[in-house]
């Protein structure tokens, strides 16, 4: 097809940074954002895009995530106000089931500092950043790494996650429908994210707005099930009536890049 040097730049720009709202194209390029719409709608349209709520992502592969090194520097800036929120809210002393992402692994990073934690994670990228504490008992599965992201995703991660009753189960998710349906790339993550939240006493989703409107298409629970939702922000849009729900804002926390822990 053919496309002008804006749209082949959008293109690249997607490649390096996998997500980017169309308010901080329209200021990179110096147009308006009906005209980055545009764009976005014709890109979108020979599956070189794909649109999502605030913003355009690089399409890839249909049905597969981000690479994880992608992962780790899209939206680092909600991922890591949100990473610090979920540490502050856990105590020295605590039991913690650990799912798989990058927010997770950031969320590990900011526990290092706590003292004689249990940590229970198929995610070997948290285990590695726990294991900096000695104090800590950290539990990983058997089973086949999973490259690159890291993780084990495996029937005895489920069975390991099983075993056990914790204070705190902390899982991510693929994607959030509207309907609050949430989503996730493979069936086996969406059995051990369900693993997670059924073994522990207080359930945490980790989600910044990206998540809101990303495509994923293996489906398991509601935006309802965890006991707090962790967020960088309400997204708007056809999201207004799910967060609208006083059953969805009654387990609503917004992390804000000031939070801290001691």
């Amino acid at each position: 097809m053919n496309i002008s040097a804006r749209q082949r730049d959008i293109i690249d720009i997607l490649r390096r940074d996998s997500f980017v709202s169309i308010d901080k194209l329209a200021e990179h390029f110096d147009v308006t954002p009906q005209t980055v719409r545009r764009d976005v709608n014709i890109l979108s349209d020979a599956n070189l895009v794909r649109r999502r709520h605030g913003g355009v992502e690089y399409a890839g592969e249909p049905g597969m995530n981000l690479s994880y090194d992608s992962r780790q520097v899209t939206n680092i800036a909600a991922k890591h106000a949100i990473s610090l929120h979920v540490a502050s809210l856990i105590p020295d002393g605590a039991s913690i089931l650990i799912g798989i992402g990058s927010t997770l692994e950031l969320v590990a990073l900011n526990l290092v500092d706590h003292r004689h934690l249990t940590v229970i994670t198929n995610n070997m990228n948290a285990a590695m950043a726990l294991g900096n504490n000695t104090g800590n008992r950290i539990v990983i599965p058997g089973g086949t790494l999973r490259l690159p992201d890291r993780d084990v995703i495996s029937p005895e991660a489920e069975a390991m996650f099983h075993k056990y009753k914790v204070d705190f189960g902390l899982f991510g998710v693929g994607g959030v429908e509207p309907d609050g349906t949430l989503t996730d790339f493979d069936h086996r993550e969406v059995q051990l994210r369900l693993a997670i939240a059924n073994n522990c006493r207080n359930s945490i989703l980790v989600a910044d707005q990206s998540k809101f409107g990303r495509p994923a298409p293996a489906k398991g629970g509601h935006i309802t099930d965890p006991d707090l939702i962790v967020v960088d922000g309400i997204p708007g849009g056809v999201f207004e009536p799910l967060f609208d729900r006083q059953d969805v804002r009654a387990r609503l926390q917004i992390a804000k890049s000031e939070v801290t822990h001691d």
